[in-house]
């Protein structure tokens, strides 16, 4: 018989994993975003 339990705690684990690494690019990626505005307004300033 499959041992469910485990194969749920390696799925949820691993999602979880996953939700994880997704959350750190967005956030890597966000700030990129706001560092190559800023960079934007530093030369229109000047």
């Amino acid at each position: 018989m499959p041992d469910y339990e485990k194969m749920y705690t390696v799925l949820f684990n691993r999602v979880t994993d996953a939700i994880e690494q997704l959350q750190t690019a967005q956030q890597i990626t966000e700030e990129i975003y706001v560092a190559s505005g800023e960079q934007a307004n530093k030369n229109e300033d000047g």
